[in-house]
């Protein structure tokens, strides 16, 4: 029998924890290029409801205002994204590609004109609320308990989908949070379909 090592495939651990690590690093470096263009990629993040403002639903999530901003983020995208990745990489970017639309188009629709929402939250919202829900939705022991830990660690933050601190977008943590919601229930379907 051939180990994995042998065949040139990596584990699913191993695919998850370098998927999470290269997405953090390409945040790192998207804003290094930030901080050397003086600031000027910041405009790329979603403008409610303005032309330019769609192209901000696909860069908004890998921009981040300032390095405070992105140091908050990183820890928090390493666990979660290499959690969501874990349990299978196109599960998982599948997750992850429903938050990152379903939050930025809800950005782009109710937030208020003339503000800039940026920032990898909206993404770490998702895949919170997706990692908790996917237990109770797939009935899966291992993935409710995983869920039950996310929720007593990380539970807290979800108060961030309501209004309350100026300058943070209340309302990426909340349609990101939407969108795995959405993403867990849509992939659970899916998989029972394939079944």
């Amino acid at each position: 029998m051939r180990t994995q090592h042998e065949t040139g495939r990596r584990s699913p651990l191993a695919v998850a924890a370098l998927g999470s690590v290269g997405f953090v690093a390409l945040l790192w470096l998207v804003e290094v290029v930030d901080a050397l263009a003086d600031h000027r990629l910041d405009r790329y993040g979603v403008r409610p409801r303005s032309d330019e403002g769609l192209v901000g639903i696909l860069l908004a999530p890998l921009l981040h205002g300032g390095w405070l901003h992105l140091e908050a983020n990183t820890l928090p995208v390493l666990v979660l994204l290499f959690l969501v990745l874990a349990t299978g990489v196109a599960r998982g970017l599948q997750a992850t590609a429903v938050i990152w639309v379903v939050g930025g188009l809800g950005v782009w629709l109710v937030a208020p004109s003339g503000t800039v929402h940026l920032g990898a939250s909206v993404l770490i919202f998702g895949w919170l609320v997706h990692l908790v829900l996917r237990g109770v939705v797939s009935r899966r022991a291992r993935e409710i308990l995983l869920g039950v830990v996310l929720l007593v660690a990380y539970g807290s933050v979800l108060v961030g989908v309501l209004p309350g601190e100026p300058g943070v977008s209340w309302q990426g943590h909340l349609f990101g949070a939407l969108g795995g919601a959405l993403a867990a229930f849509l992939l659970a379907e899916r998989e029972r379909a394939d079944v």
